[in-house]
């Protein structure tokens, strides 16, 4: 094990791709999906390889790597200078049983399908499967399994990273371990780059997107995963991925109240922990749960999403969970309706499902409901989509707020995550937070971390301005809590994210994170305005 690694030229042809200033293509770039303000750039290039995105690197002062633009914290939207768009870099290198090689522009959807096909599976991939991987490991991204299976980080085998210098680092788990006294060597063609390990501790929560990665001892690649392009281009990665992918059995799960439903939350919880630790088959193995809130399915309703996916929940539902249980690979869409339909008999609950439909007999909600069984591909992407409606109905509300009333208007919303023992109490602290304040809001997200989304649907810049204010105060209250105030997004070229981060980890923190970006890139040149402002 070393704590020195050694940078290499770039492969390929040399030269830089031809950067374009046709404001069409431009104004395409200056904006992302949290319609932040004041996006700017001197033009767009597309490389399509390593070395075209080092010369690129050389050529220009201010460059600002984007993917699929799907960041909601303005981290996407450029400051000047060059947007370096990924989307050329992405055809799929190479599949395995164990791992994908693949491009930073590779849609994640893309990688899914091309698994599927095979019957493999990458765990951690987004909800929102339109992002590119470049993008999720930039930030360090989450799914909805990340209850069972861990965030972006705990997939990453390999990176191939190019620096603000040009030069370029190929980085594999394991084998570049920060010094004892903490920090890095990283021997390049001017010399040795000494770069210090920060010294603040993070939450420890299972998902955090708030600033580099900090711990004695860690692996140089961390440092890259979740660095929002500030330290280096991400330009190829290796995941792990799990073959054969498991069976899965999707259930979308109404409840009158919420009480009640965090009740059978950590009943899931538990009784899953409790499979995986003893290695039981016949457990009941859930390895996500998603939340919408009352007020979300008022916007699903209103805008026609439940008929549109042909879900029918009832008229008194407070709360609607969506359920992804996981099966023995192979198990059929027949098997899996004779376990449903045999639950309640005696001897029922010997399966995973006998269990579940049990758990939702006892609690009341059976009869409500719908499930989408392994094979049937069709139901399952209704249920997604249905919960992906919630996040694009307040986009759609906040770009309707900023055409009609103010351009100032933006996406107003927390992403948190608290020990679930403390989640209950963070959501009466959401709602009181935003009541107080007479805003509007919706609540959803990842429940089985105990993270969830408190999104403000603006109508005006005064409820822009105090959906901010409250954010802050949650802030306080997560940290309080052992909770990280910025859990899957990153912090991006937020002011509300900046100043979450600064909560977190105060002054000296943020000067530990700026003496790493010193390091790396010394004139400041990757992902201007990210992480720490201006």
């Amino acid at each position: 094990m070393s704590h020195r690694a050694h940078t290499r030229p770039p492969r390929g042809p040399a030269g830089a791709p031809a950067t374009q200033a046709d404001p069409a293509v431009v104004g395409s770039f200056l904006d992302d999906a949290a319609h932040f303000p004041g996006g700017r750039a001197d033009g767009v290039a597309f490389p399509r390889s390593e070395a075209e995105v080092a010369a690129l690197l050389r050529e220009h002062r201010r460059v600002l790597p984007v993917g699929a633009q799907s960041s909601v914290t303005g981290g996407a939207t450029p400051d000047g200078g060059i947007v370096l768009g990924t989307a050329k870099m992405a055809s799929i290198l190479e599949i395995t049983d164990t791992f994908a090689r693949v491009p930073p522009g590779l849609p994640i959807v893309t990688l899914k399908q091309a698994l599927a096909a095979e019957r493999r599976y990458y765990p951690p991939a987004p909800t929102y499967d339109g992002a590119f991987v470049g993008g999720t490991i930039s930030t360090n991204a989450s799914g909805a399994a990340t209850f069972k299976y861990g965030s972006t980080r705990d997939w990453v085998r390999a990176l191939t990273v190019v620096l603000a210098c040009g030069e370029v680092l190929d980085l594999e788990r394991g084998r570049v371990h920060a010094h004892p006294d903490g920090f890095f060597e990283i021997e390049a063609s001017g010399g040795v780059i000494k770069v210090p390990v920060p010294t603040y501790r993070m939450p420890d929560v299972p998902k955090r997107s708030a600033g580099y990665f900090a711990a004695p001892g860690m692996d140089l690649i961390d440092l890259f995963i979740g660095a929002e392009g500030t330290l280096g281009v991400v330009v190829e990665a290796t995941l792990g991925i799990i073959s054969p992918a498991p069976a899965t059995c999707l259930a979308l799960v109404p409840f009158p109240s919420e009480a009640q439903a965090l009740a059978v939350v950590a009943h899931l919880r538990e009784r899953s922990k409790r499979a995986w630790r003893e290695r039981d088959p016949r457990g009941l193995d859930v390895s996500a749960i998603e939340m919408l809130d009352r007020r979300c399915l008022a916007m699903l309703r209103e805008d026609g999403s439940d008929r549109k996916h042909g879900v029918s929940l009832p008229p008194d539902t407070d709360v609607a969970l969506l359920v992804q249980l996981e099966l023995p690979a192979g198990t059929t869409g027949e098997e899996t309706y004779r376990q449903i339909a045999n639950a309640l008999e005696p001897g029922g609950d010997a399966t995973p499902l006998g269990l579940f439909c049990r758990l939702l007999d006892k609690a009341g909600v059976l009869d409500d409901v719908e499930v989408a069984v392994p094979g049937d591909q069709a139901r399952a992407q209704q249920f997604f989509d249905f919960r992906e409606s919630a996040p694009e109905a307040v986009k759609q509300r906040v770009a309707a707020a900023k055409e009609r009333v103010d351009p100032g208007i933006q996406k107003t919303a927390a992403d948190m995550i608290v020990p679930f023992d403390r989640f209950g109490e963070m959501m009466a602290i959401y709602r009181r937070g935003y009541e107080r304040r007479g805003l509007p809001y919706a609540i959803w997200g990842h429940v089985s971390d105990g993270n969830v989304h408190p999104n403000v649907i603006p109508r005006t810049l005064a409820d822009v301005e105090a959906g901010q204010e409250a954010i802050l105060e949650f802030g306080r209250e997560v940290v309080s809590r052992g909770g990280s105030p910025l859990s899957e997004h990153g912090v991006g070229r937020s002011p509300v994210k900046q100043a979450l981060l600064r909560l977190l980890y105060g002054d000296r923190g943020i000067e530990d994170m700026r003496a790493v970006k010193r390091a790396l890139d010394p004139e400041w040149k990757l992902a201007p305005g990210v992480i720490f402002g201006a």
